[in-house]
């Protein structure tokens, strides 16, 4: 019988490292990393905590991902989402380790009205975009063979500041919430994402398989941040949840600005993972649901 798979769990103390540690089948190790101890701008140190820990892989969740301090921290941004990336991809090749690393949506300039597919053409438009395509394009130049780059979108989940909170809060502080309409993406719940990394390299034990490169997950189906909204607070209220919020009011991007252009449509193409896993994705309606249910009951 095969020992334990050991996965070096980079930016363990995040909120999507929070939920890959709850999913990870029983027979893999996780070995968690994060700062301070661990800063994947030090390539001396990321090299050395790695050939000691002797990982089969490594996966980075940890990322610069505050969007708008990106604008005026761009360089701080790249060394950490690009230049961390490619210390990762380095030292993954020396090891014969396998990388996955977490990508997003951002590195679209989202002009396009149909999902996103993995070989469109990145262009960026904010700093955060830039930063995180500069870290899948020095994977993609390290000459590392086993690799998966996974675009995900409007992550949310235990343990870490997301939208989901953001409006639970607000929901029940104020009488009205005004929501940017004219912004579409697809939700995505940490755990539905953290299952479908385990279900990619699972893969990996396959005789003859060879899954690597780029992939993109993310709930099924599309909304607006107003619908987004909308429904966690619909949610909430039908759950006899606190709710102060007597009405959810659309405005536009311009209406609410920000530091950093976001995408107006960012959905992100899953045929592709389902083709290559046979799973399905759920709806980001029902993950949602699944979500505030666990969130209350724990």
């Amino acid at each position: 019988m095969a020992g334990p798979r050991r996965l070096a769990l980079v930016g363990a103390k995040g909120m999507l490292a929070t939920m890959v540690a709850q999913n990870a089948p029983a027979n893999w190790e996780i070995l968690p990393l994060d700062l301070p101890e661990f800063d994947l701008t030090d390539e001396q140190g990321v090299r050395q905590t790695l050939t000691r820990l002797q990982p089969e892989l490594i996966l980075n969740c940890a990322a610069f991902t505050n969007v708008d301090a990106c604008e005026s921290q761009e360089e701080l941004a790249t060394r950490v989402n690009g230049v961390g990336a490619m210390h990762l991809a380095r030292a993954a090749a020396a090891l014969d380790a396998t990388l996955v690393h977490i990508s997003t949506d951002y590195v679209f300039d989202g002009l396009k009205a149909e999902p996103y597919l993995e070989q469109d053409a990145p262009d960026p438009r904010s700093a955060y975009g830039r930063s995180k395509l500069a870290g899948e394009r020095a994977i993609l130049a390290s000459g590392l063979q086993r690799y998966f780059i996974i675009r995900t979108s409007w992550l949310y989940g235990p343990g870490g500041k997301n939208f989901v909170e953001t409006i639970l809060r607000l929901a029940a502080e104020r009488e009205e919430l005004r929501v940017v309409a004219d912004q579409v993406g697809s939700p995505t719940y940490t755990g539905d994402l953290a299952r479908a990394l385990f279900r990619l390299l699972e893969l990996e034990q396959v005789e003859g398989r060879s899954p690597y490169g780029i992939y993109h997950f993310a709930n099924a189906g599309q909304c607006s941040w107003f619908d987004f909204a909308a429904e966690i607070v619909r949610l909430v209220r039908e759950a006899g949840g606190p709710v102060k919020a007597r009405q959810v009011a659309p405005i536009r991007t311009e209406d609410y600005p920000l530091p950093a252009q976001r995408p107006a449509y960012s959905v992100l193409s899953t045929a592709k993972y389902r083709a290559v896993t046979g799973q399905s994705v759920p709806p980001w309606q029902e993950s949602l649901r699944h979500y505030l249910q666990t969130r209350t009951s724990n």
